[in-house]
């Protein structure tokens, strides 16, 4: 999670976190907005809550323009390293589902 800097414009708000998840709001307040770059530890879920496009930086200089819809979710493996960049004229946010742990056995 960033704390907000040049590097990490976008606010992330926790609004879970347990031993299995974390579920965090991202918001992006204007274009250009950032996550800064950053490397998922664990496989994650992202559930966008708006129609737009994202600019997603890679290593490499690569770059990607995701184009979400809301409700659509993506999931993602662990290891995927990145900075995440809003590409849009209004304020937008997605929720990120970060799954810690497998459940325990019920048997």
């Amino acid at each position: 999670m960033c704390t907000p800097t040049a590097d990490c414009t976008a606010i992330p708000t926790e609004q879970i976190s347990n031993d299995r998840v974390r579920v965090t709001e991202w918001r992006f307040p204007h274009k250009g907005a950032r996550t800064g770059w950053h490397r998922h530890d664990y496989d994650y879920v992202v559930v966008p809550m708006f129609d737009g496009v994202l600019r997603i930086e890679l290593p490499g200089d690569e770059v990607i323009l995701a184009e979400l819809k809301t409700g659509v979710p993506y999931w993602r493996e662990l290891g995927v390293e990145h900075d995440v960049i809003s590409d849009n004229d209004f304020d937008c946010a997605f929720i990120e589902v970060e799954l810690l742990d497998a459940p325990k056995s019920r048997g």
